[in-house]
């Protein structure tokens, strides 16, 4: 995306640590009497969105998810296909980015579940205010998304992970860091979370995805930005190794230590990362998955792409490290997925 591009650059140029997307998320609250409970044995008993809620969990285990991210999605799923062929693995999270305005893409949620895969969506709400988000200026394009998401859910069983306004405790994006303030993200944030839920979104897993504390670069903690337990589901973070000397406990921990202070329990992702080939790929994709086991962490997604660095999967080390990793987790099949 040309606005991580310029992010990317902008760090690059200061030698600040590289990172990425968002965040957030969403605990479901339901009133028995019209709660739908959509099972992955059985979604042709789903009925639409208006008709009752469309509530679908994600497997939360460690362990249990390895995503991508690689150009070309969500116009065509090729892209995703043939990083599965070259790696020998087969992602279960398929992360796209959306720009305000933009409709869900239904179809290709549906490839990414007939795939055994999530669509993972971080909407950038980029160039509008947050404040008229917050004020309900454009809650008739967030309905019509909510009923699109609603929908999908109702016909196929599936979940859906939205992210909104990820990394606003960076200063790159104009909802972050120095640019919006931490009050009008909070308020923006649950105001979506609330509309989705009104119109019976909740196959939605909320991830709430901050960047990487990185004190040396004016990189904060998170905590000011944080909705609160009851508006998120998982908790993403954002970072790329750059160098050989970094290693996952001193790139990642203080973050999830962080976030650990905020909420005890809300299963964690690491949301975006890659590695420079500077940096020593093979050896950073086996220092990742150790890092997620040692941690307890959901999984990661990989930013498959050649931009500014060349963060893909390539050369037989890196593919062989990469697929010598994703067998030891232990995937979860989401629901409504095929397989």
């Amino acid at each position: 995306m040309s606005a991580l591009a310029r992010r990317l650059t902008a760090l690059f140029h200061r030698s600040a640590l590289a990172a990425a997307v968002i965040s957030v998320a969403a605990a479901v609250s339901v009133a028995a009497a019209t709660v739908l409970l959509l099972h992955v044995a059985a979604p042709a008993a789903a009925r639409p969105a208006s008709h009752g809620r469309v509530v679908v969990s994600l497997p939360a285990s460690p362990g249990s998810y390895l995503g991508a991210y690689v150009k070309g999605v969500p116009a065509s799923y090729a892209p995703m296909r043939s990083l599965a062929a070259t790696t020998g693995t087969q992602p279960n999270l398929d992360l796209y980015y959306s720009g305000w305005g933009e409709e869900f893409r239904a179809g290709f949620a549906a490839q990414a579940a007939r795939h055994g895969a999530v669509p993972l969506v971080q909407i950038d709400p980029d160039p509008v205010s947050l404040a008229v988000i917050a004020d309900g200026g454009y809650d008739a394009y967030l309905r019509k998304y909510a009923q699109a998401v609603a929908g999908y859910g109702a016909r196929t069983g599936g979940a859906v992970i939205i992210g909104f306004a990820h990394e606003p405790n960076g200063d790159w994006y104009s909802w972050g860091y120095h640019h919006t303030s931490p009050a009008t993200f909070v308020a923006a944030w649950r105001h979506i979370v609330t509309v989705f839920r009104q119109q019976g979104a909740d196959n939605v897993t909320w991830l709430w995805t901050v960047n990487i504390v990185d004190q040396k670069s004016g990189i904060p903690s998170p905590a000011a930005w944080w909705p609160g337990r009851s508006y998120v589901t998982w908790v993403g973070i954002d970072g790329y190794y750059l160098k050989p000397a970094w290693r996952f406990a001193p790139l990642f921990g203080p973050t999830i230590k962080a976030i650990r202070h905020l909420t005890l329990d809300d299963p964690i992702l690491i949301s975006e990362t890659a590695a420079t080939p500077k940096a020593g790929k093979p050896a950073k994709i086996a220092d990742l998955f150790a890092g997620i086991r040692a941690y307890g962490l959901l999984g990661f997604v990989w930013f498959d792409v050649d931009k500014n660095q060349d963060w893909r999967l390539a050369g037989p080390a890196a593919i062989a490290a990469f697929r010598h990793g994703a067998q030891n987790l232990s995937l979860a099949r989401p629901p409504g997925s095929a397989s």
